[in-house]
């Protein structure tokens, strides 16, 4: 999730990093608030895949 969040990450304002578009923003919170809803079920699979998450794919999302 760090790295599909950080992708997304174009310039600086007063050293905090902002999005590159306010629906971009929305998207993230939208997987934000999907992996915090399923985060039960991403838990077993990590147990059989460590390190796994879900993929964010912003061209999937329009």
């Amino acid at each position: 999730m760090h790295i599909a969040h950080s992708a997304f990450r174009n310039k600086t304002k007063a050293g905090h990093a902002q999005l590159s578009t306010p629906e971009m923003q929305q998207r993230i919170a939208a997987y934000h608030a999907t992996c915090k809803k399923y985060k039960q079920e991403i838990a077993a699979i990590q147990k059989y895949l460590p390190g796994w998450m879900p993929a964010f794919d912003a061209a999937l999302s329009r």
